[in-house]
């Protein structure tokens, strides 16, 4: 096995010794193919609009955006009672079933009662929002410990179709954070979301 000198094309002033064993054979057979990969790799990425640092800064400011959003909720008075909203106004509804940790809405019922992705927030509301980690891997908002959905059976915003429907193995209540809730088939009243966990 003998030593040789070869020269490094990315700095002309240093020299490698590479042995002339079977390993520096397979370094010197692969090392054209590297560098002639990488010189068509540089051509491409430079005959492409090399893009301005304010349009980088920029995509990274919307990739932290996208993963740092919250569903923003609200508020709306229905009946008697201040309910928890999306922001475009739906009713959001809470599983008797559920727990504090698990969503026992899953396949058909999920899609009859879709789940609000968390975290989520609201302006105003008194109450704790957080999140649970759903069957299928996905986030989903909770508030004061409950699950949150929507329900498809509300076609406009202000209506509480689902409130005391007993489907899906539960009961489903509107979330309410004041007031009295409407009276549905098995509706409960108070505020802030006490259910009885």
């Amino acid at each position: 096995m003998t030593t040789r000198k070869m020269f490094h094309p990315g700095n002309p002033d240093s020299v490698k010794r590479v042995s002339s064993g079977p390993a520096g054979v397979r370094l010197r057979l692969a090392l054209p193919t590297v560098l002639a990969a990488a010189g068509a790799a540089a051509a491409c990425s430079t005959a492409a609009a090399a893009p301005s640092p304010t349009s980088t800064v920029s995509a990274v400011h919307t990739v932290a955006a996208v993963t740092t959003s919250k569903t923003q909720l609200k508020t709306a008075k229905i009946g008697r009672a201040t309910v928890l909203t999306t922001s475009k106004g739906f009713t959001l509804y809470w599983f008797a079933p559920d727990t504090p940790t698990k969503s026992n809405c899953n396949g058909s019922c999920a899609q009859t009662w879709p789940p609000v992705k968390g975290p989520a927030t609201a302006s105003g509301v008194k109450g704790k929002f957080a999140t649970i980690k759903r069957s299928n891997g996905s986030v989903q908002a909770t508030y004061n410990g409950h699950p949150l959905y929507t329900f498809t059976g509300d076609t406009a915003p202000g209506q509480a179709k689902g409130n005391g429907l007993n489907v899906n193995g539960g009961v489903w209540h509107e979330v309410t954070t004041s007031g009295t809730a409407k009276h549905g088939g098995g509706s409960s009243s108070g505020s802030g979301g006490s259910y009885g966990y």
